[in-house]
């Protein structure tokens, strides 16, 4: 009796204490290094400041999701961006070893909102606070004290999502752009690739739970008739995206890494881009 362990609520206690059988902790281990390895690599793509444009000699170009919208003008048509363009936009006291690229100014609004989405807090309070890190299994010891201090910043969420939203409609009109080059219509392995990119980030954040908030939120009924109606049929298709908020998250987060990536070869030469101009 006295080698017995004293379970409370039915959990054995301390961290990872539980009585579940199955391989609970290897989604915080696969998720967790899955989410480590993009930030590592958007981290280094966003430092580089070149290789993450393609031109075509005319009004196309595949252009990475991480260095949109341009937000100088282009020296000539299908031509890079430049990336100096930028240097004057850098404060003076800014060290001279951080380079002057774009992207670190633009890929502060989507990770913003991935960040504080839902669901992304679910998986890293389990994968790197263990707090709790998967259900019935015993957690990390602290004082809960909820949204606060430090983590305040979850409630810019909703403030987020409207700039997410942009961003759906930026990135689809890079990918209509790359479907022209020289006035002529074209289809490249990278247009499809420009096309399900914002498709992906569109399902993942109009699933999200605040835009469904935002949509349907704040009324006692639907049966108004007009905007009700509509408002209703807007909240139930939100809701079919919602249902799968996670894959979507993750499949949206997998292909703009992708993109990039893809990006980045064939304006090294490691990859061909094969179209039909």
């Amino acid at each position: 009796m006295a080698d017995q362990v004293v379970q409370i609520g039915g959990h054995k206690p301390g961290l990872g204490g539980t009585n579940r059988a199955d391989k609970w902790w290897t989604d915080p281990i696969i998720y967790g290094a899955g989410f480590f390895a993009f930030v590592l690599y958007t981290t280094w793509a966003a430092f580089q400041g070149d290789h993450y444009w393609v031109g075509s000699g005319g009004y196309g170009g595949y252009l990475s999701p991480f260095y949109s919208p341009i937000l100088w003008t282009h020296p000539a048509p299908g031509a890079a961006p430049p990336a100096h363009a930028w240097i004057g936009m850098w404060p003076s006291w800014m060290p001279g070893f951080i380079p002057k690229s774009p992207a670190l100014f633009i890929l502060v609004f989507p990770l913003s909102f991935r960040m504080t989405c839902y669901y992304y807090r679910k998986f890293y309070y389990r994968s790197y606070f263990m707090s709790p890190p998967a259900c019935a299994v015993g957690g990390r010891k602290h004082d809960y004290r909820g949204e606060t201090r430090l983590f305040i910043f979850q409630n810019l969420h909703r403030y987020a999502m409207y700039f997410a939203i942009i961003f759906v409609g930026i990135l689809y009109y890079d990918a209509f752009q790359a479907f022209f080059r020289n006035g002529k219509f074209g289809v490249g392995v990278g247009t499809i690739i420009l096309l399900i990119n914002p498709t992906l980030i569109g399902a993942y954040t109009f699933g999200c739970h605040s835009f469904r908030h935002a949509i349907g939120g704040k009324m006692d009924c639907y049966s108004g008739g007009g905007t009700d109606e509509l408002r209703h049929k807007m909240w139930k298709g939100c809701t079919v995206l919602n249902e799968k908020h996670q894959k979507w998250a993750w499949a949206s987060l997998l292909w703009v890494a992708w993109t990039d990536i893809y990006i980045r070869l064939v304006s090294t030469g490691v990859f061909t881009d094969y179209n039909t101009w």
